[in-house]
């Protein structure tokens, strides 16, 4: 099931940022090659999204996939 959030930040330079999920949950990271994989460009400072979770290979956390625009 798609979680909502919003753009906390973005670094286009640096390729990564951060989504803050609805109801206060902890920031998610977000890569961009999953924006890539998306077929998005880039993601603005509160702009509102859809997205998934899954588990980060280096044991970080979760991090978004499957971003849309909500």
């Amino acid at each position: 099931m798609a979680i909502k959030g919003v753009v906390k930040f973005f670094n286009q330079d640096k390729g990564f940022g951060f989504i803050t999920p609805e109801g206060g949950a902890k920031d998610v990271f977000v890569h961009i090659s999953a924006l890539q994989a998306a077929g998005i460009q880039t993601l603005r400072d509160g702009q509102e999204v859809t997205f998934d979770t899954e588990a980060d290979r280096m044991g970080k956390g979760p991090k978004a996939v499957n971003i849309r625009a909500a």
